[in-house]
């Protein structure tokens, strides 16, 4: 179950910040499908942020999921929706060299084929918002 698109990728930049595109609903209501993201690379990882990182069984393969906390041998990671799984309750504690960053923001592209100018508002007010550590959620979430 694929999370971000592959082009995501970081190609050789040398910034510590980029852009991936989720796919897939494992972080609802967090993150939905189609967002883009802003993901600080390199960042430190702390309960409760929301991180990408490298799949632990298919390291070509890029995921979105929330840190809810460190254990030995790296971070136990979960998706804010419990009934997609693709989590740490399928595939264990990820190693910390797989968690590749932290995610900053999150936009929502525009809905097409809505172009009032009451749509256009709504969107420009919600389409924008920061993706902030949220600790009682990993609390919540290690209690599963």
């Amino acid at each position: 179950m694929p999370e971000l698109s592959q082009e995501s990728d970081r190609r050789g930049f040398v910034l510590p910040f980029g852009m991936a595109e989720v796919s897939g609903p494992s972080m609802v209501p967090t993150l939905r499908d189609r967002d883009r993201l802003v993901v600080h690379y390199g960042a430190r990882i702390r309960p409760g942020d929301v991180v990408v990182l490298r799949h632990p069984f298919q390291q070509d393969l890029l995921v979105v999921k929330r840190a809810a906390g460190r254990r030995e041998g790296g971070w136990w990671v979960l998706g804010d929706n419990a009934y997609a799984g693709g989590d740490s309750t399928d595939y264990g504690v990820v190693p910390e060299e797989l968690v590749l960053g932290r995610v900053r923001f999150r936009y929502r592209p525009f809905p097409t084929g809505q172009r009032t100018p009451f749509a256009v508002l709504r969107w420009a007010v919600s389409a924008a918002r920061p993706v902030l550590c949220d600790r009682s959620a990993s609390r919540r979430l290690r209690a599963r």
